[in-house]
């Protein structure tokens, strides 16, 4: 039995959740007249939030002023599948593009990311539904099998066998009971969280170490100079450094346009389903994903729900974050919910409660960078790719160090210091992506159906890897 799901549209089921868990609270004022201050941050989700307390925690007397377009956690922070787990399971490719010492050193920072978050939303009074389990990778094609197969290679290659173990179907199944799933793997680093209530959580945080938060105050510019100005309709802010964490808003400048293109995920959110889940052996709390390149990604909420997230929304033309390709696409909405019925047939009768989709802003290489303006002191981050909570925190971290010109791990580590690849220009990136897009999709979909993909989608698949590009490669 089938229910139709609800339209795409904002806010995210965890937004809702989490402002009525607060009770509906008053937003922060918005900016009226001139502030001065030493740091601004502009965008008020994780990276912001992170970034605005790393720098608190590294020196209390910088004063910080936060100013958010809507609300803090309205954007891609509140709308993530809330997985948290760091760059172990992206061994492979990153092997690949940094070479195999850089991709540890990245992944490493990733579990002091892990440590980090962990820290934070454990911390008495906050309940944010931390619950740590690990990941579980499943191949539902035979394609899919190889890829698990190749990652499990490589970590006995790289001598970091601790991090991921090869699952036989029995095995896939005692975790969780499908049909659909054939053999996977246990990533041990792995926790989910509500997102939408961590971001809030990150806010009171700043708020109570002294951070000024303006909500409700877009920025219109920024001026650069020494002071920079950052402008809004209410007025302006004189500071020496400038933080910009809007994610996909930056993703049309053209000092990042080069590097990043936007993509799209959709997710639904079920409604509570526990005797189906108990039915299905799922109780654990560990999260999941299959091994497709546009990658379906789900798991349980602390009240037996289920997420169901499928990367393979559209992709916006010249970098626009505001396209309603990106929010409001009823294809994406709907082939999120054809993952939920197809890989977890046991919820079937089980109704969907919300659908929401956002973009992404996806690096060439699949990694976040985190710079500064040459000649400026205006920092930005870019590029996160769909990694989820984890990279945010290595973001905040990073800005911190390039705001405070400490020459840490940070700074120092990959996330600051590679050089990016560019993309091809426009029109040919838009166009070259969503031709490989629907490749890809075909070949997954004839995957799925047990068929050999047709020769035009597998040409298609192939485009990035014949440029040398790790963006969009299967």
């Amino acid at each position: 039995m089938h229910h139709n799901a609800p339209s795409p549209g904002d806010p995210s089921w965890w937004l809702t959740e989490a402002l009525q868990n607060e009770g509906n609270p008053t937003p922060a004022p918005s900016l009226e007249g001139e502030e001065r201050a030493d740091v601004v941050i502009v965008g008020g989700g994780f990276t912001g939030l992170w970034t605005a307390l790393a720098i608190k925690d590294k020196e209390p007397d910088q004063d910080v002023v936060l100013i958010e377009a809507k609300i803090c956690g309205a954007g891609a922070s509140g709308k993530n599948g809330g997985k948290v787990h760091g760059y172990w399971a992206s061994l492979p490719g990153l092997s690949e593009t940094l070479g195999p010492d850089a991709a540890i050193e990245v992944a490493k920072l990733g579990t002091k990311a892990q440590d980090g978050i962990r820290a934070f939303a454990t911390t008495s009074g906050r309940d944010v539904w931390w619950r740590e389990a690990g990941n579980v990778r499943v191949s539902t094609t035979a394609a899919q099998d190889s890829k698990i197969n190749h990652h499990i290679r490589v970590v006995e290659q790289l001598g970091v066998t601790d991090t991921a173990q090869a699952l036989s179907s029995e095995e896939v199944a005692s975790y969780c009971n499908s049909p659909s799933f054939r053999k996977g793997m246990y990533l041990s680093e792995g926790a989910n969280v509500q997102p939408a209530r961590l971001a809030r959580a990150l806010r009171k945080a700043a708020i109570e170490r002294g951070v000024r938060i303006y909500e409700h105050t877009p920025m219109l510019g920024v001026d650069t100079g020494a002071p920079n100005r950052v402008r809004t309709k209410g007025g302006w802010i004189e500071a020496r450094d400038v933080v910009l964490a809007t994610n996909t808003a930056l993703a049309s400048e053209s000092w990042v346009k080069p590097y990043v293109t936007v993509f799209s995920s959709y997710a639904l959110m079920s409604e509570p389903a526990e005797r189906e889940l108990a039915d299905m052996g799922w109780t654990g709390d560990e999260g999941m994903a299959d091994m497709r390149m546009f990658v379906h990604y789900f798991r349980k909420t602390a009240d037996n729900r289920v997420l169901m997230g499928s990367g393979s929304g559209p992709i916006s033309y010249n970098g626009s974050s505001t396209s309603p390709l990106l929010t409001k696409d009823q294809a994406s909405g709907a082939r999120a919910v054809a993952g939920l019925r197809r890989l977890l047939p046991g919820l079937s009768s089980v109704g969907v409660s919300k659908v929401w989709g956002g973009g992404i802003d996806i690096s060439s290489d699949r990694l976040p960078f985190f710079r500064t303006r040459p000649g400026t002191r205006i920092h930005y981050a870019a590029g996160y790719s769909g990694h989820g909570v984890n990279p945010t925190y290595i973001g905040g971290q990073c800005l911190a160090a390039l705001v405070l010109n400490s020459t840490d791990e940070w700074a120092n580590s990959p996330f600051c210091r590679r050089e990016v690849p560019k993309l091809p220009p426009e029109p040919f990136r838009t166009v070259g992506g969503r031709l490989v897009r629907r490749s890809i999709m075909g070949c997954e979909a004839a995957e799925d159906r047990g068929e050999k993909p047709r020769l035009l989608y597998r040409v298609g698949a192939a485009i990035p890897k014949t440029f040398g590009l790790r963006i969009g490669t299967r």
